[in-house]
């Protein structure tokens, strides 16, 4: 059977190389099983994202290397290290809508086709826990304000997976062995919901 098999594209930092655990229990490789489980036929994840990238790090290196004409999909999380490091807001609101704005020239200005993904709060983290999770459970609401305008004002998916990890205050397996990161167990949840957003999409095609 000649069935189309589809690219993804997966921006980001360490949330989306899974920092701290194996590279199959990252959630887009959980996604992907979960896809083809679904009958949906995918190729590997191609994954752009390092540990500590902030938003104009992810473009920097985005500006310096070529990637395919075009992917099937491409998720875009980003932000926390903006967060960390304490920088300008607005300067991430400018470069969150040029990596939109990437990602829907990647996949051919369907917007169907872009999945933004909310930034997971680390102020519930045992790593965080001599930190002021108030104060960075505020900016962490700001930056995900931001990123869930842009992502409407463009007309892509938003998948919020922020309030999932609020789970890992009260759940030790929900994180990875350092403590900040989280384990395969909480990206499963985001997979899954990843995975249904992208599956709709397949099945609403082919109606």
């Amino acid at each position: 059977m000649n069935q189309k098999k589809f690219t993804i594209l997966c921006l980001g930092d360490s949330y989306t190389i899974g920092e701290n655990v194996p590279i199959h229990d990252s959630f887009p490789y959980q996604t992907i099983q979960l896809l083809r489980k679904k009958g949906c036929n995918f190729y590997a994840p191609e994954i752009v994202a390092k540990t500590a990238w902030t938003s104009f790090e992810l473009i920097e290196h985005l500006s310096g290397i070529t990637l395919l004409e075009n992917y099937d999909y491409v998720t875009l999380l980003i932000g926390v290290n903006n967060q960390y490091r304490g920088l300008e807001i607005e300067e991430f609101k400018k470069d969150f809508e040029w990596l939109i704005n990437k990602a829907l020239q990647l996949v051919g200005f369907n917007s169907n086709k872009v999945i933004v993904l909310s930034i997971p709060n680390w102020g519930v983290t045992t790593f965080a826990k001599d930190r002021d999770e108030k104060s960075i459970t505020k900016a962490i609401e700001s930056y995900n304000l931001i990123c869930k305008q842009l992502a409407e004002n463009n007309k892509t998916n938003f998948i919020d997976i922020t309030n999932h990890s609020l789970l890992a205050k009260d759940n030790q397996q929900l994180l990875a062995a350092d403590g900040l990161h989280y384990s395969g167990l909480a990206m499963q949840e985001w997979a899954v919901m990843l995975a249904n957003v992208i599956s709709k999409d397949i099945l609403t095609e082919k109606k």
